[in-house]
């Protein structure tokens, strides 16, 4: 739009060096009034981390212990003529880490106006966090642009949560896409609840073309059609994002999945994309698969789950997998996958040698569906974790699955429902609690043969969502 054009433009004249000159006021425009002090007065003892995972919980001004940093903030807070928040003095007082900051600074549900913002630079100047929790803190324009635009100048956090606050206004999406271009500890950004429509998608694409994000969390932002499409086209030349997450944004199966599609054939840099709880259907998933057969050193994690997909769609699925080089973790569940989807894709698991977890959580699975599974199982030497929770696997499934992990030696997970699903004869159901039983110690006895032969991919258990 030309209302923010003019100020992208200012940006990349003034980014050229990356670095901006801390010697100067910081101004902006209507009520905003940060004013940063000269160098010696900010940073005495700072080191840069470019390492994202590493915890940077620290004191950036030697000379202020957290104490000293409370009492600041409560005379900044008088400067503003705001009552400090109690919460924050309690983190700063309780949440003291090694090295005597703190870890998480939780403002989740704190109304935080335009001068309870201001009053928060002396916190953020003085400690940097691992992670910030702005989540739905009726931040308004003029605040929002004031508190992001010291979190990038201070470099206060690693990960940032500013999901559930409607009102940025267009102040505050300019600072968020500034601070997502320029800012080299950002390694998370969650803006989830918050609609990702006309400018701010614009905003937060630009941003992502030359951002160092490694994890994006857009759950329900509204992304279907163009915003989704902005969005990858920004993606497709982004070579540092590891992780993109878009549950529930009412995503198609078709304009949305082609866009999709596009994404995982032109980017070879995601690992993971989460797309639960959407309408990518059947017609998605072929566009999808499109894709992934471009994938030689990309997506490891796909989750599908609640997408409408039934064994139909899984025939495009079936064409792909034997394949698939890089994919580790798939994710179908709460699809109305059935017996006649496991059929469909029994075969090319078998060829498959990369698959390490399949999710089949809740998609209509009976005994046949498990005794087809077990085959594969039986035939796998690299699978570690499949899930059939809420499935009908009764007697006869569970004593095939029992049967084929003497024969496995990879399978360290194998989770289904350790309650009777209705009434049944007494028999059947010790039979039921023996052969779960036995499947059980299997698996144990595999994951403790994992750990002495240190196999990989065992990592990527933590990858797989919540239930």
């Amino acid at each position: 739009m030309t209302r923010h054009s003019d100020k992208e433009s200012d940006e990349q004249s003034g980014e050229e060096a990356e670095t901006p000159d801390k010697s100067r006021k910081k101004s902006g425009k209507g009520e905003k009034h940060v004013t940063f002090p000269p160098d010696e007065q900010i940073v005495s003892g700072f080191a840069e981390n470019n390492n994202a995972n590493t915890s940077v919980c620290c004191l950036v001004d030697g000379s202020l212990s957290v104490t000293e940093v409370m009492a600041a903030y409560e005379q900044s807070c008088s400067k503003h003529q705001v009552p400090p928040t109690a919460c924050i003095l309690q983190q700063l007082q309780q949440g003291v880490c090694v090295g005597g900051g703190v870890k998480c600074l939780d403002l989740k549900g704190e109304r935080l106006d335009h001068r309870s913002c201001e009053a928060l630079e002396v916190v953020l100047k003085s400690l940097r966090f691992d992670f910030i929790n702005l989540q739905a803190a009726q931040l308004e324009e003029n605040g929002a642009s004031s508190l992001l635009d010291m979190i990038l100048y201070y470099e206060s956090t690693t990960h940032l949560d500013i999901s559930d606050n409607s009102s940025l206004g267009t102040l505050g999406w300019r600072a968020l896409a500034h601070l997502i271009k320029q800012s080299v500890c950002l390694s998370r950004l969650d803006v989830c609840n918050v609609s990702l429509v006309e400018s701010p998608a614009q905003f937060l694409s630009k941003a992502l073309l030359t951002s160092r994000l490694a994890v994006l969390h857009l759950h329900n932002a509204q992304l279907s059609g163009r915003p989704l499409y902005t969005l990858v086209g920004a993606l497709k030349s982004n070579r540092c994002l590891q992780e993109l997450h878009l549950t529930n944004n009412l995503l198609n199966s078709y304009q949305d999945a082609l866009h999709l599609g596009e994404l995982l054939r032109y980017n070879s840099t995601l690992k993971m994309l989460e797309l639960s709880n959407n309408a990518v259907a059947d017609a998605g998933l072929e566009e999808l698969c499109e894709g992934l057969r471009w994938q030689t050193a990309g997506v490891k994690v796909l989750l599908l789950r609640n997408n409408q997909i039934s064994a139909k769609g899984l025939v495009h699925l079936a064409k792909v997998l034997p394949g698939l080089k890089v994919l580790r973790v798939l994710d179908l569940g709460e699809n109305d996958v059935g017996d006649d989807g496991v059929q469909m894709i029994r075969e090319p698991l078998m060829g498959n040698r990369t698959l390490l977890q399949l999710g089949l959580a809740k998609t209509n699975i009976t005994c046949e569906g498990a005794v087809a599974l077990a085959e594969f199982l039986a035939e796998s030497r690299q699978i570690e974790r499949l899930d059939l929770r809420q499935n009908e696997v009764k007697v006869g499934g569970l004593m095939a699955l029992s049967l084929a992990l003497k024969i496995n030696r990879s399978l360290t997970r194998l989770e289904v429902d350790h309650r009777p699903t209705d009434q049944q004869e007494a028999f059947l159901m010790e039979t039921q609690t023996r052969l779960r039983s036995e499947i059980d110690q299997r698996c144990l006895a595999n994951a403790g043969l994992a750990m002495e032969t240190s196999e990989p991919g065992a990592v990527l258990a933590d990858n797989q969502t919540a239930d």
